[in-house]
């Protein structure tokens, strides 16, 4: 393969070629709707491809669907008339199709919050059952049959970020924030809590994420604010930019930094572009790592392989897609007819084994089909740590570390 044809999309195309080419004549047939180029984040997507069609390959491997049946994909790009009409556009005529032309029985990949709601409403126009595996708050708290979610929201990770500040007692918090949905709803849900839970204090600059390139006067303003602590609330690209640039007017590492998502988990690629910058750097996380016991042996057996395939442990991005296709196998299993009716009617009776143990998807009160997994603070408390050796500093009944103040932590 040239350079110039090995993009996310074509590696993304390539799995799933490999995947149903082993799907025989009578496949299970599942839509992957997620940003393989851009303006989208078509690492991301990549992720998702990896760990859907590791979930096709266990199944293969564990006896099939319905007495022997394989998964086939049917693979769209969300992104793909993005840049001449938008990403909503672009997104729900892709979940479209998939519904009406491919007849898929579920889908799953949205990784963008701001393509999200167009997608689950298509899908629940049509009926189709869709896996929703990123923050957005909101989405399962419309109480729609057809969404499920195993994954954690923003709403579910700001208070293990701020409860902990509260208990160290920081009370002055900086933000800065990329306008995306992303961006968005995790500041004003960090603000809304902070505020009502722990009387902080919040000083707060919202910037362009696509124009952005300096933020020196924003941080310099926070800066001279002495804050007790900085979150960094930019998302891919300007995510690193905020930590350069706050390193280099003197805000870090003088004060400690909290991120808004789980980037530092890809341990290599977070020092090769954070540096010495990102030192003490905490982040909000599920208790997923290689040490950890509580890993079943469906999970065990996703990060061998992806381990061996890739040569990197599996990040969780690809960790929920590979989750969602045994899921789906799981309950078409359960259920009367392989119909879309009969999925969700399975879906929402059923237990399903994950890589954390049973999990259901039940109509709580506030939100159906939510299934969020334990989540922990993690801390890098030494320059190059891994993720798997990154200190795990809230809850305190499963930290493994007290807390660093990175001022004090040195480049060991």
């Amino acid at each position: 393969m040239t350079a110039a044809q090995d993009t996310h999309e074509d590696r993304a195309r390539a799995n799933v070629a490999q995947v149903n080419a082993l799907a025989g004549d009578h496949p299970v047939r599942i839509g992957v709707i997620t940003p393989l180029t851009g303006p989208g984040d078509a690492t991301a997507g990549e992720l998702v491809v990896r760990g859907a069609c590791l979930g096709a390959e266990y199944v293969r491997e564990h006896g099939g669907i319905r007495g022997g049946r394989q998964v086939e994909f049917v693979l769209y790009n969300d992104q793909a008339t993005a840049a001449r009409e938008g990403m909503a556009c672009s997104s729900a005529a892709q979940m479209t199709k998939l519904a009406l032309v491919d007849e898929v029985v579920a889908a799953m990949g949205q990784w963008h919050l701001r393509t999200t709601p167009w997608v689950v409403d298509v899908a629940s126009r049509y009926n189709v059952p869709i896996f929703i595996e990123n923050g957005h708050s909101t989405i399962t708290a419309e109480k729609r049959r057809n969404v499920f979610r195993s994954y954690f929201s923003i709403a579910d990770r700001v208070p293990v970020m701020l409860d902990f500040a509260a208990s160290v007692g920081m009370k002055r918090i900086g933000l800065v924030a990329a306008d995306t949905v992303f961006g968005q709803m995790t500041a004003d849900t960090l603000v809304e809590y902070g505020t009502r839970r722990h009387g902080m204090e919040f000083l707060r600059f919202d910037f362009p994420q696509e124009e952005t390139e300096d933020l020196r006067r924003q941080l310099r303003a926070i800066r001279d604010w002495n804050p007790d602590l900085f979150i960094n609330d930019g998302v891919i690209r300007t995510n690193y930019l905020i930590m350069e640039q706050a390193a280099e007017v003197g805000l870090r590492p003088r004060v400690p930094m909290m991120v808004t998502f789980g980037f530092p988990l890809r341990s290599e690629d977070f020092w090769r572009l954070s540096g010495e910058a990102g030192i003490g750097t905490m982040w909000p996380a599920m208790r997923y790592r290689p040490s950890w016991e509580g890993i079943t042996e469906v999970g065990r057996w996703f990060i061998d392989r992806y381990t061996r395939r890739y040569g990197s442990f599996p990040p969780d991005t690809a960790l929920t897609h590979f989750t969602d296709v045994t899921i789906v196998a799981t309950a078409l299993d359960q259920a009367r007819s392989d119909s879309r009716a009969d999925l969700l009617d399975a879906l929402e009776a059923g237990t399903f084994p994950t890589w954390r143990g049973p999990i259901r998807f039940e109509r709580g009160p506030a939100h159906w089909h939510h299934c969020a997994p334990e989540l922990t603070l993690l801390q890098y408390q030494r320059y190059q740590q891994s993720f798997d050796d990154s200190a795990i500093i809230w809850p305190p009944q499963t930290a493994t570390m007290p807390y660093l103040d990175s001022a004090a932590v040195t480049v060991r």
